[in-house]
């Protein structure tokens, strides 16, 4: 059902869009949950999958993706956000990262949900306004956008960063769809 704006313009409700954001990696892989609704960002959960106990890469890569699996069926969100792939000067850390984020992919796969990915650069630019920040600018600007006062890990609070990227590019085009659509109708009345 459409609602008209003050402009005469229909726009489709708003509901709650729920994101998971996930920072893979082979060691630690970091998870956040945001909400949002209209403009509004908020915090759900966030943690870390911690894996350096696992004797083996494949038992690590289980380990990932039982977590990712879990926090889905969990907190049932709407899409997963994650880092793209970066080119790496270590090849073996870029291998063992690609198979961390493959088993994020999988996950995902198989729970029906859709994946939508982002350079860190643009990443760091959606919640820093920077897009080289640091880690500790992130951390710093996901607690303040988030209001979230206890210390984060850094790999939870790039998955939130990675969910609230999303969040504010939906919303970025959600306003070009609606500015559009006003230009037309703007046109047709003409």
């Amino acid at each position: 059902m459409a609602v008209p704006g003050h402009d005469g313009v229909n726009r489709a409700p708003i509901y709650p869009r729920r994101i998971i954001g996930i920072d893979p990696g082979t060691m630690v892989t970091g998870w956040g949950v945001v909400e949002a609704i209209g403009d509004s960002l908020n915090h759900i959960a966030h943690g870390i999958i911690a894996t350096a106990g696992a004797p083996a890469q494949a038992d690590r890569l289980s380990l990932i993706y039982r977590g990712i699996e879990e926090v889905i069926q969990l907190y049932r969100p709407d899409g997963i956000s994650l880092e793209r792939v970066f080119f790496a000067r270590n090849a073996q850390s870029a291998l063992k990262l690609g198979q961390a984020r493959g088993v994020a992919l999988l996950a995902a796969a198989h729970r029906g949900v859709t994946v939508n990915e982002y350079a860190a650069a643009e990443i760091k630019m959606a919640v820093v306004g920077y897009g080289q920040a640091s880690k500790e600018q992130v951390q710093k600007m996901v607690a303040a956008l988030l209001h979230v006062a206890e210390k984060m890990a850094a790999d939870a609070a790039d998955a939130l960063a990675a969910a609230i990227c999303h969040l504010h590019r939906q919303s970025f085009h959600s306003r070009v769809l609606q500015a559009e659509r006003a230009g037309a109708l703007r046109q047709n009345r003409r």
